[in-house]
């Protein structure tokens, strides 16, 4: 079944790509998209500017390594903190919550020792509903099909 996924940027992607970065992202490095198309207008404005609402279908495949997370769980979080501490993981395809800038900094304070894991959940658990699906391999992007871009204002 085919669906509809965002992605905010700069600029026109017409041909995903992973890109590595100096930090390591939630689901480490990968091509990272949403459901919700309001979301992906904030990622395409985070800096200030004009951004770029790219939007693709998306036709899942079972022939690839897929990791999913329908909520913020244990597994979750112990996920994130892996690929957030740069150790690498071998799916195509994983999807679930993101930890916005608010729910990281609860994961670093996690993570550092500064606050427990029963605090961590206390905090997280009043954050809007947030998603993100990110590609990893070629073979996942290979599932994407360009359909449109979107300019949005600041």
């Amino acid at each position: 079944m085919n669906r509809i996924i965002y992605h905010g940027a700069k600029q026109v992607v017409r041909f995903p790509e992973i890109r590595t970065a100096e930090y390591n992202k939630d689901f480490y490095f990968g091509f990272y998209c949403t459901n919700f198309r309001e979301q992906a207008q904030r990622w395409a404005t985070r800096y200030g500017t004009v951004g770029i609402v790219n939007e693709y279908s998306y036709v899942p495949s079972q022939n690839l390594r897929v990791l999913t997370f329908d909520s913020m769980t244990e597994e979750w979080l112990d996920f994130i903190v892996l690929c957030r501490s740069g150790k690498p993981h071998d799916y195509d395809i994983v999807e679930g919550p993101m930890a916005n800038d608010k729910i990281f900094n609860y994961i670093q304070n996690f993570v550092d020792g500064e606050i427990s894991r029963a605090a961590f959940w206390e905090l997280a658990k009043f954050r809007r509903p947030t998603h993100q699906i990110s590609f990893h391999t070629a073979r996942a992007l290979a599932t994407l099909k360009f359909l449109q871009e979107c300019k949005i204002l600041p």
